[in-house]
């Protein structure tokens, strides 16, 4: 393959068509991709196998790499003793309403801090994305005196969905990235729509979102993401059995539960993310990067 002159790699093409050179680059190409490949399949499999192992195979040491007599009854036993069905619906219940919510209030937030321009709208930009300097655990606190006594109407909301809901809806990197792909849609379209006397709002819901759709498709992941991987603001709102997420209620159960059966049932929670990430991969990284790009 030809070289452009002006491109400048680590490594020269004249190197590369060297014997040693080609052997070198791809040894140390391929240890790479196998390390990093190892690194993040490793966890995987040694959890999917481990669901597989019984109490003693588990825990003993060394740890065996292949389950000696695999245990498929582990998955069914983690199903029924756990109740997963119930606390899957309780998470994927939750994990809509926030989708629902983000969309929402921060594609508003976005359109209006890109398109309307509000006075101080970048002095505002600033101080969301400040917050994202601030560590969760900080915040934990005052969101739990506010869930418990929510300001004005005096309302408890411990054990209501709406103490996950609203914490989320904030979300200043999301309303980050909304704002930066918003950006990149052309002016001219939105003269063209004022023109023809549209509103701000139908411009909003005939052009700006359905152009946006891989970027709002990645909020939604990510919302999706937030709450089905948290455990300790649901433990700390949802203290009844009924309400609890799918990760409370399995670090409720793995006191009196065998090893083996808790990690299937890690299995089973985590297979939903797993599916969802490799459905919309294509939607995530063109969302991503299309934002990044003017024009």
């Amino acid at each position: 393959m030809a070289q452009d002159s002006g491109t400048r790699t680590l490594i020269s093409q004249a190197q590369l068509d060297r014997g040693r050179g080609r052997i070198i680059y791809w040894t140390l190409l391929a240890v790479v991709v196998v390390g990093f490949t190892l690194v993040f399949i490793g966890p995987l499999y040694w959890m999917v196998t481990g669901a597989l192992k019984s109490g003693q195979e588990i825990a003993q040491t060394p740890p065996s790499l292949f389950p000696k007599d695999p245990q498929p009854q582990n998955y069914v036993d983690a199903w029924h003793n756990l109740d997963l069905a119930k606390l899957l619906f309780n998470t994927f219940y939750y994990a809509t309403g926030a989708v629902l919510f983000q969309l929402v209030l921060d594609t508003a937030a976005a359109y209006s801090l890109s398109k309307l321009r509000p006075i101080f709208g970048n002095a505002i930009l600033g101080l969301m994305l400040a917050t994202l300097m601030i560590p969760a655990m900080v915040l934990i606190v005052p969101q739990y005196v506010t869930v418990i006594d929510l300001p004005i109407v005096h309302l408890n909301l411990l054990d209501s969905p709406f103490a996950i809901w609203l914490p989320l809806v904030a979300n200043a990197f999301n309303i980050f990235l909304l704002k930066r792909f918003f950006d990149s849609i052309p002016e001219d379209l939105m003269a063209a729509a004022f023109v023809d006397g549209a509103t701000p709002l139908r411009t909003l819901w005939s052009i700006i979102l359905p152009m946006s759709r891989p970027i709002l498709g990645v909020v939604s992941i990510f919302a999706v993401t937030a709450v089905w991987k948290d455990f300790l603001w649901p433990k700390l709102v949802m203290p009844s059995p009924e309400t609890r997420t799918v990760s409370v209620g399995i670090y409720a159960f793995a006191g009196g539960t065998p090893m083996n059966v808790v990690i299937a049932a890690s299995v089973i929670a985590a297979i939903p993310t797993v599916v969802i990430f490799l459905i919309f991969q294509r939607n995530i990284m063109s969302g991503l990067t299309t934002g990044s790009l003017k024009g």
